[in-house]
């Protein structure tokens, strides 16, 4: 019997690739299928919970828990990601580090600094006054957090990281004009929040990138590299230390204790001391053991900025669990007292709804806007990502002291940002300072050859001259190709634009879902 022949390797190869595949993408929609029903569990067990509480929580209070708990996991899912990017990106933190003390520092500041009292009207968007009756007002407010919810999810989805604040504001303005119409808007502060869209991103680039500059000038440029550290290093550590104190004690840590002015400025100052002399403790004790590199300068920056990760999502917990919670507790306190509240006490109950959907959605869906922020904007390294935090953190000092209303994400984003154009400028500056490349020095060599042949032999001057100018031309073409490779590859133009185009429609596209959401409910007769 003639045997059967063997299939030719290279098919071999083609099969085995495409099985390879199939089996990757089978497993990567495993994966998806998995944490959706792991989110679904745990709207379930929110249903449950709040079914089981007595006769207060109508199906109206209990549709209203699902979706608070629908709109935290988005918030961890999307919001979380600027506190911990930077870090993932910079390889100071791995994937799932960042995510436990993301979920750990979260929940903390949800729980322990979060606040017993709500804004229910976020931001004095809508003027409640001119809301007919607390039916109308639960409605609106279903609608609004059911509208932001789901703007964040779709963002996420296309890979955007955008502002929850942002988000709710629509949310209520646009229930709030389908309830009472347009003049209940607060449109100054409307007008202020728009103003932060373009005002969040520049901040932040600008300190982000300003801070960079400094530590390359004045540190990774300098010759001896571990002796300009020695120096410097303890002072921005000490900077971010101390604006991180008052960055806490001014955000975070203000519905425990509202701390005046003075009270931050001298904590930030005293904090920035002692941080000034154990960073100048400790970089002193390592760097005898560093090498000359700027690698060395990179491990430097490590501890400060993980440090820098769990502060920023403590203090995100402690602020932006009021996106997820406040409009629950809303609903909750109009359902218990059959009024309009503009202030209302948060449950315990409703707390954890906002902190454990936070950290679940962090766990399940947050990775994806982890890695566009931490590694597909630009690229970062440990230098590069301690100025993003610290950026962050001084940015809403400056713009809380001037009353700007700024986004956290906006900062943090625009930081990214910041750090990465400024490495695009420093290039391109390079690349006209140092205009040849070894390929060019090699053509260099060749035109001067010629001008010696010429000098020999005036028959064949017409060579040279075409020489220098191919030379010429070749130069240039291959200078402006370079700078275009550098554009490139510094920062991916598809994400800025992307982003730019979510954080500009955020506020109306929210409105107009949820002005939507809310007359579909009245239609429906879906009313508390």
């Amino acid at each position: 019997m003639a045997e059967t022949p063997t299939p030719p390797k290279t098919t071999l190869d083609k099969d085995l690739k495409k099985i390879t595949k199939v089996e990757a993408a089978a497993q990567l929609q495993s994966q998806s299928t998995a944490r959706i029903g792991l989110a679904v569990l745990f709207l379930m067990a929110v249903w449950i919970f709040a079914s089981s509480q007595g006769m207060n929580f109508s199906p109206f209070v209990v549709a209203a828990a699902i979706i608070g708990g629908y709109m935290a996991m988005n918030i961890g899912a999307n919001d979380v990601a600027n506190n911990v990017g930077p870090a993932v990106g910079s390889k100071a933190l791995t994937l799932t580090g960042a995510i436990l003390i993301a979920a750990i520092f979260e929940s903390a500041g949800a729980l322990v600094a979060g606040g017993e009292v709500v804004s229910t009207i976020k931001k004095g968007i809508i003027d409640p006054s001119l809301m007919p009756d607390a039916a109308t007002f639960m409605t609106t407010m279903m609608a609004a957090l059911l509208a932001a919810a789901l703007w964040l999810n779709l963002a996420t989805y296309v890979g955007a990281p955008v502002s929850t604040t942002h988000s709710i504001v629509g949310g209520v303005m646009g229930a709030g004009i389908a309830a009472t119409g347009f003049g209940a808007v607060n449109w100054p502060t409307m007008t202020k929040i728009a103003a932060s869209w373009v005002i969040s991103p520049m901040l932040g680039g600008i300190i982000a990138a300003a801070f960079l500059y400094f530590l390359k000038v004045n540190v990774l440029y300098k010759t001896d590299k571990i002796k300009a550290a020695k120096r410097w290093v303890p002072v921005v550590v000490a900077i971010m230390a101390g604006a991180f104190t008052m960055y806490l004690m001014n955000k975070g840590l203000k519905k425990l204790y509202k701390s005046s002015w003075t009270e931050i400025i001298i904590a930030g100052i005293a904090v920035y001391g002692v941080a000034w002399y154990l960073t100048r403790l400790r970089v002193r004790s390592v760097a005898k053991n560093l090498e000359n590199r700027r690698k060395s300068v990179n491990a430097l920056f490590i501890i400060p900025l993980i440090i820098s990760a769990a502060l920023l999502s403590f203090a995100h917990g402690a602020n932006d669990v009021a996106n997820a919670v406040g409009p629950l507790a809303a609903i909750v306190s109009a359902s218990d007292s059959g009024e309009i509240v503009t202030k209302a006490g948060i449950p315990l109950w409703v707390m954890l709804v906002g902190a454990i959907g936070i950290s679940i959605g962090l766990m399940l869906f947050g990775p994806k806007l982890i890695k566009t922020v931490g590694q597909e904007i630009t690229k970062l390294n440990p230098v590069r990502a301690f100025c993003v935090a610290l950026s962050a953190a001084i940015t809403v000092i400056i713009a809380s002291a001037l009353g700007l209303p700024v986004s956290s994400t906006h900062i943090a984003v625009g930081g990214v940002f910041g750090v990465g154009f400024l490495r695009e400028t420093l290039a391109r500056r390079e690349i006209r300072r140092h205009s040849l490349t070894p390929i060019a020095a090699v053509e260099e060599s060749v035109v001067e050859v010629a001008h010696k042949v010429e000098q020999m032999a005036p028959e064949l001057a017409h060579i040279p001259g075409v020489a220098k100018q191919e030379h010429s031309q070749n130069e240039d073409d291959d200078t402006k190709a370079r700078e275009k490779a550098v554009k490139r590859k510094l920062v991916r133009r598809q994400h800025a634009w992307t982003i730019a185009a979510a954080w500009i429609i955020t506020v109306p596209l929210a409105a107009g879902l949820a002005a939507a959401l809310y007359l579909i409910m009245k239609i429906a007769g879906v009313q508390p």
